[in-house]
């Protein structure tokens, strides 16, 4: 029924609407005297103006003030004056700011409201009969009136048609927005899965073969803890990098390109890992950047899945850099119900493939877990 409006709104509706019902009483003040009616002129004037100055709050309420303010006018014998104006606005207001019922009826009152105020003007005010001449005007009068009255309307309509398109763009944005965020979200959660996996699990590793090595060979364990420390220092640096676009959505940083994998590499060897790499052909050029973070992201997962499941047997990659795509395979000798099929990592291996076209396979083959993927490229010379 009643609409929130700003302050500023209010007071501008009640001075317009006040102005106008002391200009329309003081216009019809001298033909009051005359014919002894000046308090009815006083209710159609006040009424009119308060329905003019609740049209934003509350058009429905608006609109029927100004019907019960008209029939008091035509009980009256008052002829139209300066104050019916406001009746534009109230329509104006039923077909811009009302619901689809107020809408409606706005439309009807306006066609109705033409038909009563020509009739009332030809047939109780003038008391013509009917003839030619009063029929022809009549006509035009009803269509003339029924034009104005309308165009108020369509005004309002037309306001309300924009109004939506604006609520619908902005409400589009909205959903734009937040699905973009929901993305970059996912993003930042499958990088955080796969740098802490990974450094984990090069941790773990270390950790155990230097507690073995503490007693026989010091240097070993020496060495391990060297690894331990370098790993996660780069994993709480890479950490702090996705905590950083986490808080504050700021463009990606600087993302692991296949010149990082030498370091994965050395991180699994130090760890124990009997890791075989045959890159062949090896790529004629740098191929995109999300070709390149993919094969990344792939392979240290899989490495990591390695380092947690594997028995001990050698693990290899195989890449093979093609003119439309690179074909990546990681042979991994598992440890029967402990082969990587069911967790995360698989998900998240072949989501990444998905997203650069590619398409991941990961099944257990002959004793060990085979991951396979086949990504298009087109190399940037």
């Amino acid at each position: 029924m009643f609409r929130p409006l700003k302050t500023h709104q209010i007071v501008v509706d009640v001075s317009v609407a006040v102005v106008l019902a002391m200009a329309g009483f003081l216009t019809s003040l001298p033909d009051r005297f005359i014919s002894g009616s000046t308090a009815a002129t006083l209710v159609v004037c006040v009424g009119f103006g308060a329905s003019l100055a609740i049209r934003r709050l509350s058009p429905p309420l608006a609109l029927a003030v100004a019907w019960v303010a008209a029939v008091v006018q035509m009980s009256a014998s008052h002829p139209p004056a300066l104050i019916d104006v406001a009746v534009f606005g109230v329509l104006y207001a039923t077909a811009a700011y009302g619901s689809r019922v107020v809408f409606w009826l706005g439309f009807a009152s306006a066609i109705g409201g033409a038909v009563v105020a020509t009739a009332y003007i030809f047939f109780v005010l003038g008391a013509a009969g009917l003839t030619l001449q009063t029929v022809t005007v009549g006509v035009a009068v009803l269509v003339a009136a029924t034009f104005a009255l309308l165009l108020a309307w369509t005004a309002g309509a037309l306001v309300r048609t924009g109004m939506r398109a604006r609520a619908n763009r902005l409400a589009q944005e909205r959903a734009e927005a937040e699905a973009s965020a929901e993305v970059e979200r996912v993003r930042i959660a499958r990088d955080m899965h796969d740098v802490v996996a990974h450094s984990l699990a090069v941790v773990i590793a270390q950790a155990d073969g230097a507690r073995y090595a503490a007693a026989s060979d010091p240097e070993a364990a020496s060495a391990a803890l060297g690894t331990i420390s370098g790993t996660a220092r780069a994993a709480l640096a890479d950490v702090r990098v996705l905590l950083t676009q986490l808080r504050h959505s700021q463009s990606a940083g600087p993302q692991p390109m296949i010149a990082d994998l030498e370091a994965v590499y050395a991180q699994v060897r130090a760890a124990g890992v009997d890791l075989r790499v045959d890159v062949d052909p090896a790529p004629a050029a740098d191929p995109p950047a999300a070709v390149q973070l993919a094969v990344y992201r792939i392979l240290q997962e899989a490495l990591t899945n390695a380092l947690r499941h594997g028995d001990g047997g050698p693990v290899t990659v195989r890449l093979a850099w093609l003119a439309t795509r690179v074909d990546l395979e990681v042979h991994n000798p598992s440890q029967g119900d402990a082969a990587p099929g069911a967790g995360h990592g698989v998900i998240g291996m072949r989501e990444r493939a998905q997203l650069a076209g590619g398409t991941l396979e990961a099944a257990a083959e002959d004793g060990s877990f085979v991951v396979r993927a086949s990504i298009p490229v087109e190399v940037v010379a």
